[in-house]
């Protein structure tokens, strides 16, 4: 170590005792190294300036220390305020978060109510509409039967004129074969008379 402010800093930032006491012994070999005067302990005033040199050194050394620790005292105190700070503030963005929520969990229950109510008066209104279109289709397949009735007696009606027409026509059919038949029988009556008459004359000559 070249002072006591980097000593200082290797051993705030040393992560446990076995790190700070290699830092110190590192300490003490490069003191020895620079100071040889302690290393061989020629005489006592070299030790004494020696000692009085590390005792002013550690003084300050010290007084570093208390000025940072101090000084960490301070962010210390800062950063727990800002802290405080946040915890309030996140206190209240959770406050109205809750709120908001518990706003929304109404509005959807409210919401949720007018949506069932809706249902029932949709299923209400299908069944009167499924009501009054069995009635309907009650009152038109009474009247298909009502008109299937009245065209099936309509039909037999129908068929029975055409059974009387088939049997006028059957009738005007064979009195006309009969009419034809005397007709053709007097035309040939008539035709043999006349050729016998012709005969007889042809004969008296």
């Amino acid at each position: 170590m070249t002072s006591p402010i980097q000593l200082y800093e290797a051993l705030s930032s040393a992560p446990d005792d076995k790190t700070r006491a290699r830092i110190i012994a590192e300490a003490f070999e490069r003191m020895e190294e620079r100071y040889p005067e302690v290393k061989d302990l020629a005489t006592r005033t070299a030790l004494s300036e020696t000692e009085l040199r590390l005792q002013k050194e550690i003084e300050i050394t010290r007084k570093e220390i208390e000025i940072t620790r101090k000084e960490i005292a301070e962010v210390e105190g800062r950063l727990r305020l800002e802290i405080e700070q946040v915890r309030k503030e996140i206190a209240e963005v959770e406050g109205r978060l809750r709120l908001e929520i518990e706003q929304v969990r109404k509005e959807i229950g409210e919401t949720e109510g007018r949506l069932r109510l809706e249902i029932e008066q949709v299923r209400q209104e299908i069944a009167e509409v499924e009501g009054r279109l069995r009635l309907e289709i009650e009152q038109v397949r009474k009247e298909i039967a009502g008109v299937e009735g009245r065209l099936r007696l309509e039909i037999e009606q129908v068929r029975k004129e055409i059974a009387g027409v088939e049997g006028r026509l059957r009738t005007d059919i064979a009195e006309s074969k009969a009419s034809i038949v005397r007709w053709v029988v007097s035309l040939l009556a008539g035709q043999t008379v006349v050729l016998i008459a012709a005969l007889f004359a042809i004969a008296g000559r």
